[in-house]
């Protein structure tokens, strides 16, 4: 049975229609391909759009210009009438556009002004960097408008010079006709062998030798001419013949731009001095500038000139005297004199030219004579003094002449004895009751007179009190004379007094001055950071001042007794720390900390029984303390006395029973090699204390240690338990594991602890060390870049992904690593083996320097740095780093906790734990 149904294959097999271009209904145009052969055929024309269109039952595109009045309409609602709604239409739409407006333009108009006033600032108008000269013209007169002088050509741009024409004279003509001519005939000269007659045989050689020779001889001649007397006149030269060609080494020879500079200025100055001749720097300007051109005569001509138009100005008279010569120059400050006798500095000026001391003497007391109420001649005149006698005698008759110089009343108290040196202070201070200078040199002479070794101890301490009683009395009375120094002020006076020796006084200045100025709440916060600034300074006195003062105010602040406590560690000396120390242990009986500060430094001074006295008070004043117990059990056990420092333990086991006292009596026994007393202690601390993470930590140690594997792991595993939030606890379980060979099981344990303890740095630095010993690099990379995702402010994993880095791209990385972390000090220590490993020593030093000031806590870096200087330095460089890392004393970093933990260590110091680390250290 045939099918009905049209056959596809037959319709797509047929003829496209003619004229047919596909999609010609949606709008496109036939076109052709360069693959097509044949040129392109043009696209169907409208009658055949129009037709095929039509086919399809569309309609035919309108063209809307066809309805166009071409005369009067040009749009769509041309030709319509304009009526008052479509006015008030418009009207409502323009009132919203004004409304919208309006409530952007404020924040608009402040942003453009804002842009403006920045973009002004920036880069201003001309008009407005010259705004300020412009507004300073308006007081120019007419006069000095028409006396400015006239400026030569300062653009150094050489000018174009006329181009002048000359005849060529006759003999350059004659000279150069015969130039390029040539000859066709031979020299007569010739030799009769056919060639031409040598320089030699013609006596034209030239010979050098004797050149030189006939030079050397007419210098040496102008030389014996020059030296001692001339052999013509018999008159004595003035040239040096020594120094002669030295001479001529220094004649500075001046380049044409600067010989032009020299013109133009001399131009100007010149003009300068003509315009106005009273303006005394125009002519000491014109001077100087022949001085520098090397034109002395011109100069002193020039300055000459200056004296005579400004002869009342000082400074051009001594700018004469030294541009002449010593003599012409006392004649010139003579003629100074008679015009400008009352200059300070044209006196001094003739002074200096006198070289005999009578003569000086003679000129000073000349020109006190024209001006008697000069300090400044009064003291020149009593320095020349040899004797003291004279230059007493002269302060006397200065201080009646000028009674208000405090400089002069100090100098002649000084030249009197103690006696007469009082008097001579209450006449100062009579008639200078403002200056503060007198009273503090009263209170230094009172303090001198006290230091007498003919004074007894009571004498002495009586005159002490007189020094702050006078001070006292000083600061009212300027009070009352309106005379209100700063504290600032009076601190820099006592610091002063302290750098030249008077350090009572200035306790005196600091007890009268302290407190101004200051509200009761910030007293103390002031005073502490007065006693601070003045100790980074170095004056430890006015320091000591301060926090004494600060004390007597505050005696049961235990800050400022270890503030003081610490100052007299630093500065002071045993007495007066142990002094310090027993009156701060009186005023502050609870302070623990100062009663070990106490005992610790009497034992460190080897007094080990005033140690254990210190400590025995302590007991008294703080029966539970478990600071004072412990430090007397470590003072037991250091000096060897262990039985004692066993029973302590006990005693301090019933009296404090704390759970650090608990962990110390194991450790103790620990110590001792009595493990199994140590595990007897564990367990029954254990029991109190189920919590403290430590008594699992020390008892899986010594099962470990007696290689009981099981026990330690179920030691480890109950605290992991009771304490799953410690970090150290997980390390020691998975190094278990690691050292009975199972890294698996370590692995584990570490990836749980992170869990449970998220973004902990140290686990993830463990959990990397774990794949690296167990040979895995790759996974050990893959682990380290998980761990900087979590902690990308680690300064443990930076450490580890700088070193893991290639040499080549290592430094590249410690900038990152130092930004991301913020200078670290374990990021510092990498940088500085980085360097190390480069070769760059001092480089490396310093950074080492930068990680142990960044946190001298870490032992690590200490040992780092001495192993380097092992390697680089002196053994002047390594006893640095020792001795700076036994004063900083270290107690945390890795490898440092883990040897001083060792019990093989127990006994020994910073400095040999500082070279186990260094040596363990790869």
């Amino acid at each position: 049975m045939a099918s009905n149904k049209p056959n596809k294959l037959a319709f797509l097999s047929m003829p496209a229609p003619a004229s047919y271009v596909a999609g010609l209904g949606r709008g496109a145009s036939g076109f052709t391909t360069r693959s097509d052969i044949g040129p392109a055929r043009e696209g169907p024309s409208a009658e055949v759009v129009a037709e095929a269109q039509a086919r399809r039952g569309e309609e035919p595109d309108v063209d809307p210009a066809q309805f166009q009045d071409p005369d009067n309409e040009y749009g769509l609602f041309a030709g319509t009438t304009y009526e008052q709604d479509d006015e008030e239409a418009d009207k409502i739409y323009e009132q919203v556009d004004e409304a919208m407006d309006s409530r952007r333009r404020a924040r608009r108009e402040a942003a453009e002004r804002a842009q403006m006033q920045k973009l002004r600032a920036e880069r201003p108008k001309i008009q407005q960097q010259f705004a300020d000269l412009k507004r300073g013209l308006s007081v120019v007169t007419d006069e000095e408008w028409e006396n400015l002088p006239e400026v030569g050509n300062l653009t150094r741009k050489k000018r174009k010079r006329e181009e002048r024409s000359f005849v060529v004279p006759d003999s350059v003509i004659v000279g150069d006709r015969g130039k390029n001519e040539y000859d066709n005939a031979l020299d007569p000269r010739q030799q009769q062998a056919g060639g031409f007659e040598t320089p030699a045989d013609s006596g034209a050689l030239t010979n050098l030798v004797e050149i030189g020779q006939a030079r050397d001889k007419i210098l040496s001649l102008k030389l014996d001419q020059m030296s001692g007397i001339s052999s013509t006149s018999g008159t004595a030269t003035s040239v040096d013949p020594k120094g002669y060609l030295t001479s001529l080494d220094s004649v500075i020879i001046k380049s044409d731009a600067e010989i032009g500079d020299i013109k133009r200025a001399r131009m100007l100055f010149d003009s300068l001095v003509k315009s106005n001749p009273k303006h005394s720097p125009g002519w000491i300007a014109a001077a100087c500038l022949e001085e520098h051109a090397g034109k002395m005569v011109a100069a002193r001509k020039i300055i000459k000139q200056g004296c005579e138009m400004c002869p009342k100005n000082e400074d051009v008279w001594i700018e004469a005297a030294r541009l002449h010569n010593n003599e012409d120059a006392k004649v010139i400050l003579a003629n100074a004199v008679q015009h400008v006798g009352q200059s300070v500095n044209i006196w001094l000026k003739a002074g200096d030219l006198e070289h005999d001391v009578k003569a000086k003497k003679r000129v000073l007391r000349k020109a006190l004579e024209h001006i008697p109420n000069s300090v400044r001649l009064w003291k020149e005149t009593v320095n020349l003094e040899s004797s003291a006698v004279d230059a007493r005698i002269l302060l006397s008759r200065a201080v009646e002449v000028i009674p208000h110089s405090v400089e002069l009343w100090l100098a002649l108290a000084r030249l009197e004895t103690p006696d007469k040196a009082k008097a001579v202070l209450n006449k100062a201070r009579k008639s200078v009751p403002t200056s503060h200078e007198i009273w503090i040199a009263a209170g230094r002479l009172l303090e001198q007179e006290a230091s007498s070794p003919s004074k007894t101890p009571e004498q002495r301490n009586k005159e002490l009190d007189l020094v702050d009683k006078t001070i006292e009395a000083g600061v009212r009375e300027l009070r009352k004379h309106q005379v209100m120094l700063t504290r600032e002020q009076w601190l820099k006076e006592a610091e002063k007094c302290e750098s030249e020796g008077s350090p009572r006084t200035c306790e005196a200045i600091v007890k009268a001055t302290v407190a101004m100025e200051i509200e009761e709440e910030d007293r103390l916060d002031t005073w502490v950071g007065d006693a601070e600034s003045a100790e980074a300074r170095g004056m430890v006195g006015t320091a000591r001042a301060v926090l004494a003062y600060a004390l007597k105010v505050y005696p049961d602040r235990r800050s400022l007794w270890r503030r003081a406590a610490e100052l007299e560690k630093a500065h002071g000396t045993t007495e007066s720390l142990d002094a310090i120390l027993s009156r701060a242990v009186v005023h502050c009986p609870q302070a623990e900390v100062l009663w070990l500060m106490s005992a610790k430094e009497k034992w460190l001074a080897g007094d080990v029984p005033a140690a254990r006295q210190v400590l025995e008070q302590a007991f008294v004043a703080n029966p539970e303390s478990e600071q004072i117990w412990l430090a007397a059990v470590k003072l037991e056990a250091e000096n060897g006395e262990f039985a004692v420092a066993r029973q302590l333990l006990v005693r301090a086991r019933t009296v404090a029973d704390t759970e650090r006292i608990w962990m110390k009596s194991a450790v103790f026994e620990r110590q001792q090699g009595q493990l199994s007393a140590a595990l007897e202690t564990l367990e029954t601390a254990l029991k109190k204390f189920p919590k403290f993470a430590k008594l699992y930590m020390i008892q899986g140690q010594i099962h470990q240690s007696m290689g009981n594997i099981a026990l330690a792991r179920a030691s480890f595993g109950a605290g992991l338990k009771s304490c799953p939030k410690e970090p150290s606890l997980w390390t020691l379980a998975s190094r278990l594991e690691e050292a009975d060979g199972k890294s698996i099981r370590a692995r584990a344990l570490l990836e749980k602890a992170r869990l449970v303890n998220p973004a902990n740095e140290h686990l993830w630095a463990e959990s990397i060390g774990v794949e690296e010993r167990s040979g895995g690099a790759a996974q050990a990379k893959a682990m380290l870049s998980r761990a900087l995702q979590e902690c990308p402010a680690s300064g443990v994993l930076w450490s580890m992904a700088l070193w893991a880095e290639p040499r080549a791209s290592r430094k590249t990385k410690s900038v990152d690593a130092l930004r991301k972390t913020k200078d670290n000090p374990f990021v510092v220590c990498t940088v500085a083996r980085v360097l190390w490993a480069d070769r760059a020593v001092e480089r490396a030093r310093d950074w080492f320097g930068r990680a142990t000031a960044t946190d001298p806590d870490l032992g690590d870096i200490w040992a780092w740095w001495l192993k380097f200087e092992r390697q680089h330095g002196t053994e002047e460089h390594r006893e640095v780093v020792r001795t700076k890392c036994i004063a900083a004393d270290p107690h945390h970093s890795p490898v440092w906790q883990s040897v001083t933990k060792d019990v093989a260590n127990v006994a020994k110091s910073t400095r040999e734990i500082l070279e186990i680390v260094a040596d363990r250290l790869q």
